[in-house]
Order: C-alpha cells, then structure tokens, then sequence
C-alpha cells in the first residue's frame, strides 16, 4: 500500500503539463491525444497544448473526455486518500 501512496504522489508532481500522443483518427489521419489530467492541470493547458502542435493552422477537436474519482491508500503510518482527475481530448490540425 505504500508503494501506491507513492505512485499517486509522483504522479501528481510530474503531471505538471499536458502530454500529447501522436494518433491516427477514425478516418486514418493524422491526430493527437492529448492527456491533461491531475488536479495542477486543466482544459486550458489540453487547449494550450493543441494550439502550440498545430499553431497558426488551428485544430479541431474530435474527442473530449473527463471523469473524477477518488482514491484511498493506507499502511501502518495511516490512510491517505485524493481525488483523481482524468482530462483527454484527440485533436486534428486544420491545413
């Protein structure tokens, strides 16, 4: 249960930006997943993530998901709990 408590807290630290994916979208183009989940982080870095791949292009967006849940760990020095929030969205770039 430690080693839990301890992924949840890196996890949290080094989600301090958005992270995009190349993909390819139902249709066989060229896409991105772009994952900004965590309590630090927000649609708007999701959004500022996708204006910084396409740039002066501009995208679309084809996929927007989120959820919330929680999370509780504990060992014998206590019980640990928090939220967990997952944000993703698949763009593709306009040309």
């Amino acid at each position: 249960m430690r080693n839990i408590f301890i992924f949840v807290v890196i996890a949290i630290f080094l989600g301090g930006c958005a992270i995009a994916k190349k993909t390819y979208t139902s249709n066989g183009k060229e896409g991105y997943s772009i994952n900004c989940s965590g309590s630090a982080l927000n649609w708007g870095m999701c959004y500022e993530k996708a204006g910084k791949i396409c740039g002066s292009a501009g995208y679309e967006v084809l996929q927007k998901s989120s959820d919330q849940g929680n999370i509780i760990a504990g060992n014998q020095f206590g019980i640990y709990g928090g939220s967990l929030i997952n944000r993703s969205m698949i763009i593709k770039c306009k040309k």
